[in-house]
């Protein structure tokens, strides 16, 4: 089998990008993005290959419907038909438990703030939310919380994507400013992320900051 670092050198992957990045590609990327999520596959990859392919903006679009699909599709899994095989995936990861447990307290609330820290991992929470009493209306407005992570991985990708044509930055016919801008931004972003993880942190260790707001056990 070929090693993942001698991919790149398979004939078929040229044609293979450009397909994805037509129009009809990036269409079907949504739902392969959807059933990468629901099958608790990790996203990182995922999202900074958008990036390569589509840019830092429309690559955010685009993993941001996959990824709400894939996450409701992995709740509702996780509440209903796979809710023992759930549970007991879960039984590993202690701190998931304990997030499953105060998020029916809290609600939306708890769901925004570990949504927002790159902490805990997208896939599995969707399991441990499952598993909760947090209603299918709040979990589904907390998932605005991965939108800076998404913005971040995306332009990430964006970068790497562009590193191939640094050299024309160095030969003087690209403008450096430009490449300035895109490096900028992509460190403020990860300051953001960063700050905004600290935040949640914090407020995850200090519950008694804001009130509780109770979840609802219905899938409504």
């Amino acid at each position: 089998m070929l090693p993942p670092s001698d991919w790149w050198t398979l004939p078929w992957l040229p044609q293979a990008i450009e397909l994805l990045r037509s129009p009809w590609g990036a269409a079907a990327f949504v739902p392969l993005y959807a059933l990468w999520v629901t099958l608790l596959l990790p996203g990182v990859w995922a999202s900074m290959l958008a990036g390569a392919l589509y840019g830092t903006a429309w690559g955010s679009v685009l993993v941001f419907v996959g990824a709400c699909l894939g996450a409701e599709a992995a709740f509702l899994l996780g509440r209903t038909w796979l809710r023992t095989w759930a549970r007991q995936r879960l039984a590993a990861v202690p701190k998931l438990l304990a997030i499953e447990q105060a998020v029916s307290r809290e609600g939306l609330r708890l769901v925004l703030l570990t949504r927002l820290s790159p902490a805990f991992p997208f896939s599995l929470l969707n399991l441990a939310y499952g598993l909760s009493e947090v209603s299918l209306r709040d979990y589904s407005i907390g998932l605005i919380g991965i939108l800076p992570g998404t913005i971040l991985f995306c332009g990430l990708g964006a970068l790497a994507g562009d590193v191939a044509r640094f050299g024309e930055v160095l030969s003087g016919e690209a403008d450096a400013g430009i490449w300035i801008l895109r490096i900028v931004g992509l460190l403020a972003s990860l300051a953001s992320v960063w700050l905004v993880g600290r935040a949640v942190r914090r407020a995850l260790d200090d519950p008694g900051r804001s009130g509780a707001t109770s979840g609802r056990s219905s899938i409504d």
